[in-house]
């Protein structure tokens, strides 16, 4: 994937609801390529967190291709947190990953995963 590419998803993930706090893609070595926070909102990680998460998430992300072909793709992963909730997607060797307010009900979650899975899969196809 390419920086222009990644800048697009970032630009129209944020632009889905008010709730999204941060949206990034992390290349497949863990690297942030493009990202993009909600102003106003500080992070929650340090710098260092962050880029142990980050490379967290390249990790899983090869891990999980592991299965692809006996489990399928994996569509999205939702981690619920007490301060904040995540969403990640896998676009090819990458990952796209965004942060939504903790205290967002459910529902709006699933709205938010039901307009990012187009975003992530156009991309995907490129």
């Amino acid at each position: 994937m390419n920086k222009k590419d990644a800048q697009e998803i970032v630009k129209k993930i944020r632009a889905i609801s008010q709730y999204v706090r941060f949206v990034g893609v992390v290349d497949s070595k863990g690297k942030i390529m493009v990202y993009e926070r909600r102003p106003g909102h500080e992070p929650l990680l340090n710098i260092k967190n962050t880029s142990d998460q980050f490379s967290h998430l390249a990790i899983k992300n090869r891990m999980s291709s592991q299965f692809n072909k006996q489990l399928g793709d994996v569509q999205f992963m939702w981690e619920e947190r007490e301060k904040v909730q995540t969403i990640s997607f896998a676009v090819g060797k990458n990952t796209v990953w965004a942060s939504i307010d903790k205290k967002v009900i459910r529902s709006e979650v699933l709205r938010i995963v039901d307009n990012c899975l187009p975003i992530v899969k156009q991309f995907s196809e490129k």
